[in-house]
């Protein structure tokens, strides 16, 4: 009878070594990500206080009810676009249609609300439901007809603003019930509705990320995409259900837009995109990918709120206001760049 070779004791002890190292990398990286992220929401933070103050003393409508209140609804429809556009920075992905299918959606919730007699409620759902199947349309030709996400997203961007004016003729939607302001103006407990939504949406997108497997799922596409594959991850099917719900969060957004001014305007979203971008970027999360938290990401969305806020109060014009937040863009990727440079060189 033949005996069973005995396990080499060094090679054993060679891969419980090996296992040991591979641990305390993956323990450095994650923590070096982390430290990243922190470092990000602190500056965002600081400079948003800094702001703010700034603000207050130049303007004496600024600290007012009426102005924080807009402000307040104001930063619910960038923060859920911005969630939206996080989790899809977090693949390393980038979606350019946000404006134009936050429009769309918002423009087919006022026709359905106007025409067919829904609810808001039951008007948001179908806005939500536009904004998904955008997202989907975004998700298979990403993940399955293996587009780069700019070119997919640029492509569903100009069919999105066509359809709007297709089915609007290029006017707004409007002779709306009182009750379709409900959600971007309603009322909660003393509470924005919109706000309210805001912050379910947030902590039940930070929940997702942060404390189920499709989260690590997530995280793991956007670090390495190939090793994520290989480690059995159907990469395919959750990519695409990340565009699935980015776009639902898009299609609420968009919704809440058209209930703050009680109609449904076709031009809603032009340059929302670099709004929504900024937001995410400021807020920690890296166009590289494998990065990024909802928090960061409304820190980002008040800052850019508070700064459109503000331009109005000091009378700066919008095309002021358009190159402001190009170079804030441009200083928070190179931030992003500097700090991935440091973290690395430090680990």
């Amino acid at each position: 009878m033949s005996r069973s070779p005995r396990p080499d004791p060094s090679a054993t002890a060679a891969t419980a070594v090996e296992s040991v190292t591979g641990a305390r990398d993956r323990f450095r990286e994650s923590l070096r990500e982390h430290l990243s992220s922190a470092v990000s929401e602190f500056t965002a933070a600081t400079a948003l206080i800094v702001l703010f103050v700034a603000l207050s003393l130049a303007s004496p409508h600024f600290l007012t009810a009426d102005n924080l209140f807009n402000i307040g609804s104001q930063t619910a429809v960038i923060a859920i676009i911005a969630v939206a556009q996080t989790m899809i920075i977090i693949t390393k992905g980038i979606d350019l249609s946000v404006g134009a299918v936050a429009a769309l959606a918002g423009v087919v919730g006022a026709i359905v609300v106007r025409d067919l007699g829904f609810t808001v409620w039951e008007a948001t759902a179908v806005a939500v439901g536009v904004g998904a199947s955008a997202g989907l349309v975004n998700g298979l030709l990403i993940a399955g007809a293996r587009l780069p996400p700019f070119i997919a997203t640029l492509g569903m961007m100009s069919a999105g603003r066509g359809l709007v004016f297709i089915i609007t003729g290029a006017v707004g939607v409007y002779s709306l019930p009182e009750s379709f302001q409900l959600l971007g103006n309603g009322e909660i407990a003393g509470v924005p509705f919109a706000v309210a939504v805001t912050a379910a949406v947030a902590l039940g997108s930070a929940f997702l990320l942060s404390q189920t497997r499709f989260g690590q799922y997530v995280y793991a596409m956007g670090s390495n995409m190939e090793a994520a594959r290989r480690s059995g991850i159907a990469v395919r099917r959750h990519l695409t259900a990340v565009y699935v719900l980015a776009g639902a969060l898009v299609g609420l957004g968009g919704m809440v837009a058209a209930s703050r001014v009680n109609s449904g305007q076709p031009n809603y979203g032009i340059g929302l995109e670099l709004d929504v971008i900024a937001a995410a970027v400021i807020g920690g999360a890296s166009l590289f990918g494998g990065q990024g938290r909802i928090a960061g990401t409304l820190i980002g969305a008040f800052l850019i709120a508070v700064v459109r806020n503000g331009s109005v109060l000091l009378d700066i014009s919008i095309h002021y206001q358009q190159v402001i937040v190009g170079l804030i863009i441009w200083a928070a990727v190179y931030f992003d760049q500097f700090r991935r440079r440091r973290l690395e060189a430090r680990g």
